[in-house]
Formats: C-alpha cells, structure tokens, sequence
C-alpha cells in the first residue's frame, strides 16, 4: 500500500469513527497531495507525498512561532494537533549515529573537501535520509564536517 492509499484509508476510518480534528487534518493532506498532483500533471510517488507532509509540518511549525508570539494558546494547539497527526505518516527519525554515518559516507564517496562540494553531499544524503530528518540540521552538520576538512 503506497503512503497516498494509507492516507485515504485513515480518511475513511477517520470519518467512521468520527474524529473530526483528525479528519480535517488527513483532509488537507490530501487536498495538498492532489494539488501538487494537478499541477504538475503527474502521480506522486511515496517521496513526493512525503516532501508534501514535511511542507506541511514545516508550514505548521513557523505557524506555531507565530501565534506564540501573538498569545494565542488556542491556535497553537491546534496547529500542534495537526502536526502530530501528519507526523505519523513520517518514516521514524534517523538517530544522530546513523546521521552522522550517512553524512560520512556521502562525504566520501562524493569526495568533497570543501564547503563548495556541500550541494554534491547535500544531493547525496537527501536522497536517503528523505522524512526521515530535518534538513535544516543536516545541511549545518555537513557544513560543520566540510569546515573541519
């Protein structure tokens, strides 16, 4: 069963049992899924569903910055809800070992030395470390192993 295919049958679950926060954030997952599909014309893979999700995370997050700025408890516990429901389409976290094993490995067979080949690690470790990862972090921590090279 591919993630979008899970996603719907959380959305048919959802609606039986009547989760109504639930519903509406498995709602806009899939509305942002089909959008992205619409767009460009295509069939997102489990990858691309998944780039989708962390958008959508991501979205939430500076939200949440935002209303805790503005005093609005209210609306930081929703947005809070529905990051922990897409959360759990999300593969489980890389642990900082394995992290730190993907970055020297990437390092080493893209055969950087220098901050300039950080794009070519960048590319390497994406690939794998995809949902699994904030990406904000590992660009800082290739960039740190690239500086002390």
């Amino acid at each position: 069963m591919t993630l979008k295919e899970r996603i719907t049958e959380d959305m048919k679950s959802a609606m039986r049992a009547g989760e109504k926060e639930r519903l509406g954030t498995i709602r806009l997952a899939l509305a942002a899924i089909k959008q992205r599909e619409v767009d460009e014309r295509i069939t997102l893979d489990d990858g691309q569903v998944l780039a989708v999700l962390e958008k959508m995370i991501k979205q939430r997050k500076e939200a949440i910055t935002q209303f805790q700025a503005g005093g609005r408890a209210d609306l930081v516990a929703k947005e809070s809800a529905e990051i922990s429901v897409l959360e759990t389409y999300l593969p489980a976290r890389m642990s900082d070992a394995e992290l730190d094993a993907l970055i020297a490995g990437a390092i080493a067979s893209t055969g950087a030395t220098s901050a300039k080949d950080m794009g070519k690690v960048m590319a390497a470790v994406k690939t794998q470390a995809q949902g699994r990862a904030d990406m904000g972090a590992v660009s800082a921590r290739v960039k740190e192993k690239l500086a002390r090279s």
